[in-house]
């Protein structure tokens, strides 16, 4: 789960870390209000928007009065916003941060994120602050420098030195940076996030260590025991679909192929979408219906699916394990007759209740087309869609 800057900021704020003072608006006579109470003679007028990028994209921009206030927030105010992270469409900006101007002396970055091969946490720190971490990454990985936590553990003030001084960090602000990042870690790990990112973290002229941006992830799976956290959650940034099929308990992910893809479980619904690519084809979605599904969940994913103005075929692939083939269809079945299903649907089962499933599927006199192996329903999927 994502959050938006002010948001992150405010969780940082509880943890001690320095950052600006700023005021979340909705309108553009909020803005003005704000940078009124803010004081000072230049503000920050920033989009609000789950992605990275935003001032490439023009969503982030100077003001040095109050009129230029009103104006760039009239202007940065419902705009789709368009970065590398939203993709060609953009994302729809409905609220802003108003923040006081900074005295920018260096611009650096530092980012936790979980470590699944090494099972620790890594905490990097660049010195190439203000761009994406990913080029950086890409063109000059030296110039990244990371350390890893153990979880359980904090972050020493002797790895955090290490980290400050990696960086060039001056000497007389080295020891501010290395609390700035433990306080960060301890906001990490404590909040059950995922990923934790300050892009970027400042020099001031006065020596200060600031926190100019900030970025959450958190562990869905971790929501349940961070009930405050979940309420930050923003409807109006996630795709309509996924928030509906998660009502559902189903994991579905839009992709920007033409073949839907049903599946159980999440490795099997990575190998389908594998072997579908492998036959020149291109998913439409990742969708796993897990191995509880009914007829009632079934017809949903098909719902789902079919609200993709893309998808052309679809493909059903079931190993049938706790989840019963029989049982899925007749949830086939139902949601086909649901949905008047009007595109090529080809369904692969195996496993328990294989031969009944495949029966039902047979005797329904829908035009359902049947696979016995991976490769050959990937093959008939592939050939259905480009027909």
């Amino acid at each position: 789960m994502k959050i938006h800057e002010y948001q992150a900021k405010e969780l940082l704020r509880q943890f001690g870390v320095n950052v600006p003072n700023s005021k979340p608006v909705f309108s553009v006579d909020e803005a003005v209000k704000a940078a009124e109470e803010l004081g000072g003679s230049v503000w920050v007028v920033k989009a609000q928007i789950h992605a990275g990028g935003r001032g490439k994209g023009g969503g982030v921009k100077v003001a040095k009065s109050l009129d230029e206030v009103r104006q760039l927030a009239s202007e940065i105010l419902g705009m789709q916003l368009v970065t590398h992270q939203t993709g060609p469409e953009g994302q729809k900006v409905r609220r802003l941060l108003i923040e006081e101007g900074a005295d920018i002396k260096k611009e650096y970055y530092v980012g936790i994120v979980t470590d699944r091969q090494s099972q620790t946490n890594c905490v990097m720190a660049s010195a190439e602050g203000g761009m994406e971490i990913e080029e950086v990454a890409k063109e000059s990985p030296e110039k990244i420098l990371k350390v890893f936590v153990k979880p359980g553990a904090d972050l020493s003030e002797e790895d955090a030195l290490k980290l400050a001084k990696g960086i060039g960090i001056p000497e007389a602000s080295q020891h501010k940076a290395a609390s700035e990042f433990q306080k960060l870690y301890k906001a990490y790990w404590d909040l059950d996030a995922s990923l934790a990112e300050i892009n970027p973290l400042i020099l001031t002229g006065s020596g200060d260590i600031v926190a100019l941006d900030a970025k959450f992830n958190f562990d869905s799976n971790a929501l349940f025991r961070e009930e405050k956290i979940a309420e930050l959650r923003d409807l109006d940034e996630e795709d309509p679909t996924e928030i509906e099929a998660s009502k559902y308990g189903l994991s579905y992910i839009a992709l920007d192929g033409n073949i839907g893809c049903m599946v159980n479980g999440a490795g099997l619904a990575m190998a389908t979408m594998d072997t579908i690519k492998l036959f020149g084809g291109e998913p439409a979605n990742f969708l796993d219906v897990g191995g509880g599904a009914t007829a009632e969940k079934v017809t949903v994913a098909f719902k789902l699916m079919l609200q993709n103005p893309k998808v052309k075929a679809i493909l059903v692939n079931i190993f049938g394990g706790i989840m019963r083939c029989d049982v899925i269809a007749e949830g086939v079945v139902e949601a086909c007759k649901a949905v008047n299903l009007q595109v090529p649907l080809v369904v692969r089962m195996k496993g328990t209740n294989e031969e009944q499933g495949k029966k039902m599927l047979a005797d329904s006199g829908l035009p359902i087309i049947s696979a016995d192996t991976m490769a050959e329903a990937a093959e008939k999927i592939v050939a259905a869609a480009n027909k």
